[in-house]
């Protein structure tokens, strides 16, 4: 009997997962497996946590959901905590595994935790198989090879629209052979170093980990309510469900699929009409599709001060009291503290709050930038190692920007976005 792993990472999901089709097509027997890293539940070198409680909540969450849907189909999950290539390696050893089927990982760190991987496993003549099941193109699909790809989005959009097509998603299986699989046992959030966390009241969207509630999003946001059709209209919006898809806490850990997202669309272009909202989604796609490319084209750059420009550094000495501040919502900007606030207390901020918070870190308060991308990196639920770290790096100049000075105006942006008052006021609130 051939076995194999089957280690779950931030694909946590049974639709458009080649990886899973891949370790059943090669296998008699799949043991899907996923790892807590210690590495992941420690203090970064910025000072805050690498995951914070909201976003291992959700993840908690989504692996429950992982584990019943695995189960429907036979199979189940294996969940352990510690170091990943070590008890990647037990497992492997207890099973008699002849190889560990994976995601396709770009950013630094990822890698270099699949490298690690690979080398504990190849004592035991057991190989490492990668499968790309983060992105909207498969290998081969665009018009110039990963290294290649134009360092501006303009002339990247324009190239993959004119000649690169989005595939199908893939079914999901209908079994996965496996052995009887021990019932799923789940880290608490103490386990993990983390305390217990109970989000805001005020919050724009009770987000629940799971490829079912991922599902439910995309069908309600698609079919029940044709939201869709007014995307680009309300995209800016900062109150509420339903100004924007709320797909991205989903899509970070893998309940969902880029590509299922557009079959989706295509159904309802179909059915409805496309305009230029419909486009807006896809067009929204495209960049979290670049910022993949990015990352495995510049690689360890993005994480430097001066990012892969190696821009002269503009931030003045570091500031800890002015950057606690902007964590806190108490920097005396309302606009910007209100953001933070939602941030702080749910785990999300919309886009146009990004960019504003993100700008005034690195224009008015001058600090490193990457100290925001960190704070971010444990706070936000939808948190992607690729989109956090080149969107911050696009915003302080030292990125894929071809603008070197990109400044919003806090105030206008706030008469803008934020004319009534009515966000500020929520999240402002004294309670």
């Amino acid at each position: 009997m051939n076995t194999v792993l089957l280690w779950f990472k931030t694909d946590l999901r049974l639709h458009d997962n080649e990886t899973l089709v891949k370790a059943i097509a090669h296998s008699d027997n799949v043991i899907p497996v996923y790892c807590f890293d210690e590495r992941h539940y420690q203090p970064t070198e910025f000072g805050f946590s690498k995951t914070g409680a909201i976003r291992a909540q959700f993840i908690l969450e989504a692996l429950t959901d992982l584990d019943k849907n695995l189960r429907q189909l036979g199979s189940g999950l294996i969940v352990v905590k510690g170091n990943t290539a070590d008890e990647l390696r037990k497992l492997a050893i207890k099973y008699e595994a002849s190889a560990v089927y994976c995601k396709t990982e770009v950013a630094s760190e990822e890698a270099a935790l699949q490298r690690e991987v690979e080398e504990k496993m190849k004592p035991m003549n057991c190989s490492l198989k990668m499968v790309n099941t983060s992105t909207l193109y498969r290998e081969g699909d665009l018009p110039f090879s990963m290294m290649e790809t134009p360092d501006m989005f303009t002339a990247f959009r324009r190239k993959v629209e004119a000649s690169a097509r989005v595939g199908a998603a893939v079914s999901v299986p209908a079994s996965v052979p496996s052995p009887q699989l021990p019932f799923l046992k789940l880290p608490s959030l103490a386990d993990l170093n983390l305390n217990e966390v109970k989000i805001d009241d005020r919050a724009a969207s009770k987000f629940v980990g799971g490829e079912s509630h991922a599902m439910e999003r995309v069908h309600y946001y698609f079919e029940q309510s044709k939201l869709v059709s007014t995307y680009k209209l309300t995209r800016n919006g900062l109150v509420g469900a339903d100004y924007s898809t709320k797909f991205s806490p989903w899509l970070s850990v893998g309940c969902l699929s880029p590509r299922s997202i557009v079959d989706s669309l295509k159904q309802y272009e179909e059915l409805y009409g496309a305009n230029e909202s419909t486009y807006w989604v896809f067009f929204e796609l495209l960049w979290r599709e670049y910022f993949w490319l990015m990352m495995a084209k510049h690689g360890k750059k993005f994480f430097l001060k001066n990012g892969i420009r190696g821009k002269q550094d503009h931030t003045g000495m570091h500031n800890n009291e002015a950057l606690m501040q902007w964590v806190n919502g108490k920097t005396g900007i309302d606009f910007v503290d209100a953001n933070m606030q939602e941030l702080k207390w749910t785990g999300f901020m919309s886009n146009r709050g990004r960019q504003v918070v993100a700008s005034y870190l690195c224009n008015d308060l001058k600090l490193d930038w990457r100290y925001g991308a960190a704070y971010f990196e444990e706070q936000l639920i939808d948190y992607d190692v690729c989109s956090n770290w080149c969107n911050w790096a696009y915003i302080a100049g030292v990125g894929n920007d071809p603008r070197t000075d990109r400044y919003f105006n806090i105030k206008k942006q706030a008469d803008q976005y934020d004319a009534d008052k009515k966000y500020r006021m929520l999240w402002l609130d004294s309670r």
